[in-house]
């Protein structure tokens, strides 16, 4: 069931995912949410730390990315990933309904997008992309 990820230049068979949302009970629920499912996950409050944690040379299987964070954005933060070259799945998380600015938000380089709340049916629906 899980994808093959690299952690720290050994191979894991263990999926992995990063939490990037500012409001802790979120990212509280998604980690549940993922821990549910067998996969290891870190969180971030903003977009700038979901960047530099890659910077620092961390890769993940799966972002769950808000789009409404201080310092930077999600849009912002899923376009530098993006620039960077980083390849994971990114699914953005909001409760935005509002067309142009999800729109945005996907063309920042999302591969999913789904309304809050996340449920463990959407995060299923995200991971069978991952795995094609």
């Amino acid at each position: 069931m899980a994808a093959q990820g690299i952690q720290g230049g050994r191979k894991s068979n263990k999926m992995t995912a990063l939490v990037a949302d500012d409001n802790m009970v979120n990212r509280a629920i998604h980690h549940r949410l993922l821990d549910n499912l067998g996969i290891e996950s870190e969180a971030v409050g903003n977009g700038k730390e979901a960047v530099d944690i890659h910077c620092s040379g961390k890769n993940f299987d799966l972002i769950l990315m808000d789009m409404d964070m201080p310092i930077m954005n999600g849009i912002e933060a899923t376009r530098k990933l993006r620039e960077m070259g980083i390849r994971s799945m990114i699914a953005g998380v909001s409760t935005r309904s509002v067309e142009h600015e999800i729109r945005e938000f996907i063309e920042a380089g999302l591969d999913d997008y789904q309304e809050k709340p996340l449920t463990m049916s959407k995060l299923i629906s995200i991971i069978h992309k991952i795995k094609g």
